[in-house]
């Protein structure tokens, strides 16, 4: 099964990167303006994208300053039974962060077209770690 994958240097320590992929605040910060999130195991994060897609992630692991996963349960089909998974590895004043959408069934167009929008979001993440302002996606 295919992995989408992306390496990324952050210039903020890893309680605010933690934060920002955990928290409501931070989320919205970075990857999507319309999003419901609590850092809970087993809580539904929800993340909509306009009228398109409208994603739920059940939080199935939280280790503070460390590591994040969601399971994929509501999506686009071929986003349903994913997992995403971000690695945190702290280099003192720098995060590295790994990140990883795996188990893809198949390498399709839009699995190729996530991975670009997924180092996009990484670029936000990085940027609002780094500088308090990220590019979420915003509903026009």
């Amino acid at each position: 099964m295919p992995d989408i994958v992306h390496l990324v240097t952050i210039n903020a320590d890893t309680l605010a990167v933690y934060r920002a992929i955990t928290e409501q605040k931070g989320l919205s910060n970075w990857w999507t303006r319309d999003t419901i999130a609590k850092p809970e195991i087993n809580s539904i994060a929800e993340f909509k994208f306009g009228k398109k897609y409208h994603n739920k992630m059940r939080i199935t692991e939280l280790i503070p300053n460390k590591k994040v996963t969601w399971k994929c349960e509501q999506a686009d089909p071929e986003w349903v039974g994913t997992t995403l998974v971000f690695d945190l590895k702290d280099k003192g004043d720098q995060t590295i962060l790994r990140f990883a959408h795996k188990n893809w069934k198949e390498t399709t167009d839009f699995f190729a077209n996530c991975n670009y929008h997924w180092g996009w979001y990484m670029t936000s993440l990085k940027n609002y770690c780094e500088t308090g302002k990220g590019t979420p996606y915003v509903d026009k």
